[in-house]
């Protein structure tokens, strides 16, 4: 059911990549940022999105194996991204 989920988003970013920001980091800064990149043209809101999405799964994935990476991705501001959907306490994070 994942992957089917991953597709559809990836459909509905290039389509207007403002809509899959909004359904990976919510309402924030990434979301403001990424539609001033879309507003300035195709190509720099896409490769937003796309980053954003891709950190969003990849840290998803490994908060399931169990790793996680102390450091933050650079040019998110989501912490929802940073932990890959997690929080709350599910992902321990290194000091």
């Amino acid at each position: 059911m994942g992957a089917i989920s991953a597709v559809f988003l990836v459909l509905l970013t290039i389509i207007f990549p403002p809509i899959g920001v909004y359904a990976v980091a919510g309402c924030g800064a990434d979301l403001l940022v990424n539609i001033c990149l879309t507003i300035l043209g195709v190509f720099p809101g896409h490769i937003h999105a796309f980053y954003l999405e891709y950190v969003y799964y990849d840290r998803r994935e490994q908060a399931r194996e169990g790793r996680f990476t102390a450091g933050r991705a650079p040019g998110i501001y989501s912490e929802r991204v940073q932990q890959g959907g997690g929080g709350y306490g599910t992902i321990a994070q290194s000091t």
